[in-house]
């Protein structure tokens, strides 16, 4: 892992921060489904970064699930999975450039702002 890879952006730490993960939220809630409503939209999205044939800086599977594996046993071994899943994939396109802070700050907002709505 890289010294710029082992840097936690500070969208990322607030998350972590937060420790909003879903068995947590689904009990406040009162929702009884063990899974997030968002992991199939995880399941989909790592499936077409792993098929993706483009310019970007994308990880092919073997490089994106040996970060996930480092990433979560390390910088995010707080959060549980599929949280530390998700955060993991985030630090990775941050840490190419396929995503920005602040592009990621502005996508968190908008999802935010429909959840709180």
């Amino acid at each position: 892992m890289t010294g710029s890879q082992a840097s936690l952006s500070p969208t990322l730490a607030h998350i972590v921060d937060r420790n909003q993960v879903w068995p947590r939220m689904a009990a406040k809630y009162g929702v009884d489904n063990p899974v997030p409503p968002w992991k199939t939209s995880l399941d989909g999205l790592c499936d077409a970064i792993d098929h993706a044939v483009c310019d970007a800086e994308v990880p092919t599977f073997k490089e994106r699930r040996d970060e996930e594996d480092g990433l979560s046993a390390t910088v995010y071994a707080a959060l549980p999975y599929p949280e530390s899943q998700l955060v993991s994939l985030a630090h990775s396109l941050l840490v190419r450039g396929v995503i920005t802070e602040d592009e990621l700050r502005q996508r968190l907002s908008v999802i935010r702002a429909r959840l709180e709505a």
